[in-house]
C-alpha cells in the first residue's frame, strides 16, 4: 500500500491499484491473444518465451538507437554530389558555368544537392524498411537493417569523392554495390561466407572496424561534413579550426579560430549524446541530433541552417511542409556499367565485398550471442536465411541509390529489452515506414548536428582494439598501420591493402621456413615409401 502511495501521491492508493491491475490484465490479454494467433504462431512467440509487448518495446528501443542513420547516411552520400554536375550550376546571363562551380558556393548546384539529399533520405528509409521486414518475416530474427556506416563513407569520399572529385562516378559506384550484393548473395547461398572471411589475417580484420571508426570520426570533425573542428592547413595539412570565417571553397581558416557558433552548438549536442550513453538512455544519439537541429532551425541567429538568402528561403519553405511524401527522382536506377572494366573499380568491388562479408558475419554472430540464439555447434536458427536477406537488401539498396545494407549492432538494444523473434524486426520496419512521411524534417538536419554522431559511431567501433594482441609485433604492426592509413590516406582500401601487405611481409620468414620443413618432410616420406617398395619380397619384377 505504501508503495502505491509513492507511485500515485495525488491519487487514492486503492484506485491506483485497480488501474494497475486493469492495465496488467489488458496487457496479459493482448499478449495471449497475439501469441495464440497466426502471427504469434508464425513468429514462435511462445516457443521463444516472448510476447507482443516485449517485441514492441524491443523494436522501439532498436529504432531509436539506429534512426540516426536516416539523416546521417543521406548527408554522407550527398557529399559525393550524387548525380549533380556542372550542368546544374547557376551561371551569369549569357555565360556558362565554370567547372569549379561544384566546389564553390553555387545556388543551382546546391539546389540539386538538396533534392538529391531528400531522395537519399527516402532511399535510406525504404531500403531499411524492406531489409528489416525481410529479416523479420524470412529469418525470424530481431535484427534491424540499414545502410552500413563505413561503406557509405568509402563510397562517398573514396570512390566518387567530395562533389564528384573522385575517379568513379556515382552511377558506376551504384553498379559496384549491385554486383557486390549479387556476389555476397552467391557466397551466402553456397555457404562460402566463413571461408572468405578467413582469407584476411585476424589482426587486420579486427583493425578494420577500428580504422573505419577513425575514418568516420575524422569525417565528422571536418569543416564541410561535420562540426568544423578540423580544417586544411598548407604547412601541416590539417589543423585546428572551428573558425567563424572560412574559405567557402577550401574550408581554410580565415579568422576567428575556435569561435565558430555552429561548432560550439554541435559540441553541446555531442555532450548530450555522451551523457545519454553514460546513463544508458535509449535513443541518446537521436536526442543530441534533435537538440542541435531544433536550435539551428531558428532564423536570424548565428547558427541558423536557413540564412537570409534565396537558398535559405527555399530550404525553410520546404521545412514548413513538415509532412510530405517525397518521390525519389535522381538516385533510383542510377546505375551504369559503362566504365566498369577498370582496375580501381575491381579494387573497390573487392573492398566493399570484404567489408560487407566481414561486418555482417561479426554483427550477426554478436547479436545471436547476446540473444542466446547460438547452440552448442556454434550456429543459430535462421542463420542461413539472415545472410541471404542481408545480401538481397544490398541489391535492393543499390537500385534505390544507397550503399550496402548491413545488420545493425544497435539491434542489441532491442535484444536487451526482450526482443527474441522476427516480430521485432517487422515493427522496426513499420517505424521506418512512418518516418517516410516526414522527409522535410529529416532532410533539414544541418551537418554540425550530424558530425557529433559520426564521432560517437567512431568511438563505438573502437571496441575491437582490445582484442588485438599488442604484445606480438607481427600482429600489432599490421593492425596499427591498417587503422592509421584509413583516416590519413582518406581511404579504407589503402588501410586494408597496407595491413595485409605488412602482415605477409612480417610473416614471410615463417612461411618460407614452414614450406622448407614441409618439403623436407614430404621428401623423407617419398624416400621411405620408395625404400619399402624396393625391399618388399612379394613384389616380383617381370
Amino acid at each position: 500500500m505504501e508503495h502505491n502511495h509513492k507511485l500515485c501521491p495525488a491519487m487514492d492508493a486503492t484506485l491506483c491499484t485497480r488501474l494497475s491491475t486493469s492495465c496488467n490484465k489488458m496487457k496479459t490479454g493482448l499478449n495471449d491473444a497475439v501469441s495464440k494467433s497466426k502471427v504469434g504462431t508464425y513468429f514462435k512467440l511462445e516457443a521463444r518465451k516472448s510476447s507482443f509487448t516485449n517485441e514492441l518495446r524491443a523494436a522501439t528501443a532498436t529504432f531509436l538507437t539506429m534512426a540516426y542513420i536516416i539523416t546521417v547516411n543521406a548527408t554522407i552520400i550527398a557529399d559525393s554530389g550524387v548525380t549533380c554536375s556542372v550542368a546544374d550550376c547557376s551561371a551569369p546571363v549569357n555565360q556558362t558555368a565554370s567547372p569549379d562551380c561544384v566546389v564553390k558556393p553555387n545556388d543551382g548546384y546546391q539546389k540539386c544537392l538538396d533534392g538529391a539529399k531528400s531522395d537519399l533520405v527516402v532511399a535510406t528509409i525504404v531500403a531499411s524498411m524492406i531489409g528489416s521486414f525481410a529479416m523479420g518475416i524470412f529469418a525470424n530474427l530481431p535484427f534491424g537493417l540499414a545502410p552500413g556506416m563505413g561503406p557509405n563513407a568509402y563510397l562517398a569520399y573514396n570512390l566518387v569523392g567530395f562533389h564528384g572529385s573522385g575517379t568513379i562516378s556515382y552511377e558506376t559506384s551504384m553498379a559496384i554495390v549491385l554486383v557486390e550484393g549479387c556476389l555476397f548473395l552467391a557466397i551466402a547461398a553456397f555457404g562460402l561466407r566463413a571461408k572468405i572471411a578467413r582469407l584476411i589475417p585476424h589482426p587486420v580484420r579486427l583493425a578494420c572496424a577500428a580504422g573505419i571508426g577513425l575514418f568516420i570520426a575524422f569525417t565528422g570533425l571536418q569543416v564541410h561534413q561535420g562540426v568544423g573542428l578540423i580544417g586544411p592547413n598548407p604547412s601541416s595539412l590539417v589543423t585546428l579550426t572551428a573558425c567563424s570565417i572560412t574559405n567557402p571553397v577550401t574550408g581554410e581558416c580565415i579568422g576567428g579560430k575556435m569561435q565558430s557558433p555552429t561548432f560550439w552548438l554541435g559540441s553541446i549536442g555531442f555532450l548530450i549524446t555522451c551523457y545519454g550513453l553514460i546513463k544508458e538512455i535509449k535513443g541518446s544519439m537521436i536526442y543530441g541530433i534533435v537538440f542541435v537541429t531544433l536550435i539551428s532551425w531558428f532564423r536570424g541567429t548565428s547558427v541558423t541552417y536557413f540564412p537570409d538568402s534565396s537558398m535559405g528561403d527555399s530550404k525553410f519553405n520546404y521545412l514548413k511542409k513538415v509532412v510530405d511524401f517525397h518521390k525519389i527522382k535522381s538516385t533510383a536506377g542510377a546505375i551504369s556499367f559503362t566504365n566498369f572494366n577498370r582496375s580501381d573499380v575491381w579494387i573497390a568491388l573487392a573492398t566493399l565485398l570484404y567489408v560487407d562479408v566481414l561486418a555482417t558475419t561479426g554483427t550477426l554472430y554478436t547479436m545471436a550471442e547476446i540473444g542466446g540464439f547460438v547452440d552448442e555447434t556454434g550456429s543459430f536458427e535462421g542463420e542461413y536465411v539472415a545472410y541471404m536477406v542481408d545480401a538481397g537488401s544490398t541489391i535492393v539498396g543499390s537500385t534505390l541509390g544507397v550503399s550496402p545494407i548491413a545488420t545493425y549492432i544497435e539491434s542489441s538494444a532491442g535484444i536487451r529489452e526482450g526482443g527474441r523473434t522476427g516480430l521485432t524486426a517487422v515493427i522496426i520496419g513499420f517505424y521506418f515506414l512512418l518516418s517516410l512521411f516526414f522527409t522535410p524534417l529529416l532532410a533539414s538536419v544541418p551537418p554540425w548536428a550530424i558530425g557529433p554522431s559520426l564521432v560517437i559511431v567512431g568511438v563505438m567501433m573502437m571496441k575491437v582494439v582490445k582484442d588485438i594482441n599488442w604484445a606480438d609485433m607481427k600482429e600489432a604492426v599490421p593492425a596499427f598501420m591498417t587503422m592509421l592509413l584509413m583516416p590519413l590516406t582518406y581511404s579504407i582500401a589503402n588501410g586494408i591493402i597496407g595491413g595485409v601487405g605488412l602482415y605477409i611481409a612480417l610473416n614471410l620468414y615463417d612461411y618460407v621456413v614452414s614450406f622448407v620443413r614441409w618439403t623436407v618432410k614430404m621428401r623423407k616420406m617419398v624416400v621411405k615409401e620408395h625404400n619399402q617398395v624396393s625391399v618388399d619380397p612379394s613384389i616380383q619384377l617381370v
